[in-house]
Formats: structure tokens, sequence, C-alpha cells
């Protein structure tokens, strides 16, 4: 079978892996930090990597939007990149596909995973940032302007400072970075969101996140009417604590509840998902 590459840029590494069949397997990969030059960097790690694809699928943090990226500010020089028309001129003929990380992921979940099979669903991805992607007739939909799912931007109280002040309010309060932050500041040390889920002296913060999150993703599900719901994302260290509260939410407060089910993909999700791209892409 012809040989796919995926890249995979996100805050902080870059993932660029080969497959030579159309399963979530990895032939080659390797990993760089992202930083200056760091789409220079991914693409001479590419060309050394697999010189001659039949596809390329491109996972992207941020979206793209009128043929740059935005939404992105984490990566240096990553914001208003014209990544469309560079990776046009880096590959010529050779289809290349570009989504965002958490659609990516969803597309990855979609051709091997958890949502295999699903007509309408939603992927969640629970990391350092907070996003979903939604499924319609067995696709991921982009929206109008490719920032369908961004629900780190979702209000939790009205009136608070929103996206044009520079906030992501429900990102701020549930993602793993978010309680990585208010972890350190309540406990006066540093700690991570899978410690913080554990931790005894911050279960007030805790069950406030995980309510907040329940809330937010039936309200999202109340929206779309999922068959499905899929649950993803390095947070889901602690999948037993959070899959019974979405489900207990889920249940109580959408009319017809989704199935809840975790992601089968973990760490290298958004990478199988440009694999999966560039699968798609060669059809």
């Amino acid at each position: 079978m012809s040989r796919v590459l995926g890249i995979d840029v996100g805050g902080t590494k870059v993932a660029i892996g080969v497959s030579g069949s159309d399963g979530p397997e990895l032939s080659a990969h390797v990993r760089l930090d992202t930083g200056p030059g760091t789409l220079a960097r991914a693409l001479a790690a590419a060309r050394a990597l697999e010189g001659s694809p039949a596809a390329v699928g491109f996972s992207t943090c941020g979206v793209i939007r009128d043929g740059v990226v935005r939404l992105a500010p984490n990566v240096p020089g990553w914001e208003g990149l014209e990544l469309p028309r560079l990776l046009r001129e880096e590959y010529g003929d050779i289809p290349v596909a570009i989504d965002n990380d958490v659609n990516a992921a969803a597309a990855a979940e979609l051709r091997w995973g958890a949502l295999r099979g699903v007509s309408t669903g939603v992927y969640v991805n629970l990391g350092t940032g907070l996003a979903a992607a939604l499924v319609v007739d067995g696709h991921v939909v982009p929206g109008a302007h490719g920032a369908a799912g961004e629900i780190g931007y979702l209000q939790v109280t009205p009136g608070e400072p929103a996206f044009t002040d520079g906030r992501a309010p429900l990102e701020e309060r549930v993602s793993g970075g978010a309680l990585a932050a208010r972890g350190a500041a309540l406990l006066g040390r540093p700690t991570t969101a899978a410690e913080l889920l554990a931790e005894a002296g911050a279960r007030e913060l805790v069950e406030e996140a995980l309510r907040t999150l329940a809330m937010s993703v039936a309200n999202l599900c109340v929206v779309l009417d999922p068959e499905c719901l899929v649950v993803g994302g390095g947070m889901m260290g602690a999948a037993d604590l959070i899959m019974p509260r979405l489900a207990a939410e889920l249940a109580r407060a959408v009319p017809f509840p989704p199935e809840p089910r975790p992601a089968r993909f973990a760490g290298d999700a958004p990478l199988l998902g440009a694999l999966a791209l560039a699968r798609a892409a060669l059809a």
C-alpha cells in the first residue's frame, strides 16, 4: 500500500510519522520541539523521513481561515502563517489535507477508533487546551470559518470577559493547563492537572471544574443531538473520575443522551489524525 506522511504541529511539539497501511500504525516517526523556524524544521525532518509520500496530512494548532493560521498564539511565527500556500510549494501535485489538531484527532477516531460507524457525534479533547469536533453524516464539520467546536470560548457567566478581551472563558476554567495553574495557586506549589485530580486538598476546585465541564458538554449535546460522545486528550488519565460525571449529566440534562465513550487514541491522536487525513486525500 502507498506510504502516506502525517505532520502534527502542537503548542510544544511537532510529531511526524509515516504509514504504509490503512491503519493507526507508524512505520517511522520523529518528534521535534516547537520554536523558531518550526515549519522549516518540520518539513526538513519530513523530507528525511519520507521523500515521496503518496499524500500528506497536516494537523495544526489553531484554525485555517482565508489561507492563514488563526487562533494559534502559542507557537512562534505560527499566527498568520500562510500554511496552505507553503505546503503547496513544498509538495506540488501531491495531495495535501490540512485541519486543526482536534478535528484531526476526530478523523482518526472516525476512521479507526471510537467514532467508527457513527453518523452524528461529538469528540471532546481534554488536554492542555479545550476544544471539540462535531461529526455530521460521518464527517467532521468545519463551520463557516473553520472554527466549529472551539468550545473553549464558551461563556460560563453572562457578560464575563470573552474572546474580544483576549479570553477563553471555559478553557480557563476546565482545561488541563487551567487546572494546573489554578491548582498551583491553591496549593502553593507546581502541579499538573493529573496530580490535581487526585489531590484531596483540591477537591472543591476539581468538583467545580467537573461540574462546569459536564454542563458545557451536555449543552453541546443538546444542540447537536449526537448518538455518541467520545472524550480524549491528556486529562483522560483520570477517565475513571471524568467519564461518570459526564454520563450522569448527559442522562440528567439531554433529552436523548448520547453514549459516552473514551477515545481509542491518546497522546498521538492528532498525528494519527494527520495520517487519516492523508488516507482520505488519496481517495
